[in-house]
């Protein structure tokens, strides 16, 4: 016989934080939205921390490159789409890893023999400006000089004028020596004015660069979320298909973190990548799973391996899983099981597992009742499609200005791997649309809001961490009739953009 459950399921939407005490110290500004995003045993500190409880959603309309270094200098992390080649995912991963650090390796290196038509498709390559210039063209090479945009005029010189000819000289350079502390190689760029920095080795060779800007973005961003190597912090998205080949490109690449992407994740597919995964690498690289809704779910996955578990099916904006297949579940009844499940699992194993709740956020304190119900972290989709870092293009429809915004479920993705089942190389059908968001400007301006919106909440619940809400937050369900009540109501609004749908 069927399993029946008797309760109906629920949704953010019918629930409210109720206030606790909030203590003169309890300040929007004291509070700390740091969290665990991978497994960690009891006593012991998360192996991968964000400073944020915000995660980019695997998508084509939602997360690459741009995206993740946006969110990183933020605090958070971006998982990079898993339905392009992995020649390309990987290309978007190093673009991440490569853009931002103290000592940064030079991706960008070219032969004094070459031409400025060499330099300038170098140049669109990679994106950047500064180029070494070494005695074999690669990294490890003597160097001989740099090129930045300063040293040659495109519209006054040949295409096919040498490097040798217009680059500036070693002797003519201020470069540091190899042992040089970061501190150290920011006064030297500020003492003498310099955008960058070379550094040499006692063998001529170049190490590494410390650019101008990375300080002055650091002193902007001071959530910014960075690797040991003062590198921006980037997930990816893989699939239960061709993790054999993507997996070690996206490793190498320099991917901190990995994400199952699938609709449904109580499957073997996704423990046998799991197994895979640990066989291959150990616990060094870090996977997360998902979707599950119950406890049954996230018990598979956790003795699977998983590094952190999402919660969710159906619930976002553009799935169209339930209407098409009739399965999913609630978001706040699935994240509140999955939670309870979760904090069984750490009393009996002493392993904590962060839990990601994915969908059915529409508006902004949906998210802290997320976080009250037991998620460590959210996954956003629509959220960061209206930004201007998203990849989809930007649109005037009907005197209003949008962003495109599809589903990995929907033919324009044609993401088939997420809904894998073991048969065909191709989607069945859909379970995604292709739609539009409205526009709403920059990630940085958007997010300090919501942020915002979180820590105020948590002080009215006398909260100054994650952890501490999740432990003292009371929360009421709410009728129908209380929630028309919580709006504006019997006025006649003047502005009713106060709580944007996300």
């Amino acid at each position: 016989m069927a399993k029946y459950f008797d309760e109906p399921s629920r949704t953010f939407s019918e629930y409210l934080l109720v206030p606790g005490y909030s203590s003169v110290e309890c300040l929007p500004g004291k509070v700390d939205l740091q969290t665990p995003a991978a497994r960690f045993r009891r006593g012991q500190e998360p192996p991968l921390k964000m400073n944020i409880p915000f995660t980019s959603a695997i998508m084509q309309s939602v997360s690459d490159d741009k995206m993740a270094i946006a969110l990183a200098k933020e605090g958070g992390i971006s998982f990079v789409f898993a339905s392009q080649s992995v020649e390309s995912q990987s290309a978007m991963i190093s673009r991440v890893k490569s853009y931002k650090a103290g000592f940064v390796k030079s991706d960008s290196n070219i032969r004094p023999d070459q031409t400025l038509a060499d330099i300038l498709k170098l140049k669109e390559q990679s994106g950047h400006s500064t180029v070494a210039v070494t005695d074999d063209g690669t990294a490890d090479g003597r160097v001989l000089g740099i090129v930045t945009s300063r040293d040659y005029r495109v519209s006054r010189m040949s295409p096919d004028t040498k490097v040798e000819e217009f680059m500036t000289p070693l002797a003519s350079l201020i470069y540091a020596e190899e042992g040089v502390s970061l501190s150290e190689a920011n006064d030297m760029l500020w003492d003498h004015k310099l955008n960058a920095l070379p550094i040499v080795d006692r063998k001529g060779k170049l190490t590494h660069f410390v650019f101008r800007k990375d300080y002055e973005s650091h002193k902007a961003n001071p959530l910014e979320l960075l690797d040991k190597d003062k590198r921006y912090v980037v997930g990816a998205g893989i699939n239960t298909r061709d993790y054999k080949e993507r997996v070690p490109a996206l490793v190498e690449a320099g991917a901190d973190v990995l994400c199952i992407d699938s609709s449904e994740g109580f499957s073997e597919w996704q423990k046998l990548t799991l197994e895979w995964v640990r066989k291959q690498y150990g616990g060094s690289v870090k996977v997360g799973a998902g979707n599950v809704v119950d406890r049954e779910g996230f018990r598979f996955l956790a003795e699977a391996g998983a590094d952190f578990i999402k919660i969710g099916i159906g619930g976002g904006s553009i799935c169209i899983t339930r209407e098409q297949k009739g399965i999913g579940r609630g978001q706040a009844t699935a994240v509140m099981e999955v939670a309870q499940a979760r904090n069984e699992y750490f009393e009996e194993t002493g392993v904590y597992i962060p839990l990601c709740s994915d969908g059915g956020l529409v508006y902004d304190y949906h998210m802290t009742i997320a976080l009250a119900m037991g998620a460590d972290f959210l996954m956003l989709g629509r959220y960061f499609a209206r930004f201007d870092e998203s990849p989809g293009a930007k649109l005037n429809v009907g005197g209003n200005y949008v962003k495109e915004y599809w589903g990995e479920g929907s033919n324009r993705a044609r993401n088939w791997q997420r809904y894998d089942m073991g048969g065909e190389a191709k989607l069945s059908f859909e379970e995604g649309v292709d739609s539009y968001v409205p526009y709403a400007g920059a990630l940085k301006d958007n997010i300090a809001l919501s942020l915002n919106k979180i820590r105020s909440t948590m002080c009215n619940c006398g909260a100054l961490d994650i952890s501490t809400l999740q432990k003292s937050a009371k929360i009421t369900l709410v009728s129908a009739t209380s929630i028309v009540e919580g709006g504006a109501h019997d006025v006649i609004l003047k502005d009713s953009s106060g709580n944007v749908v996300r």
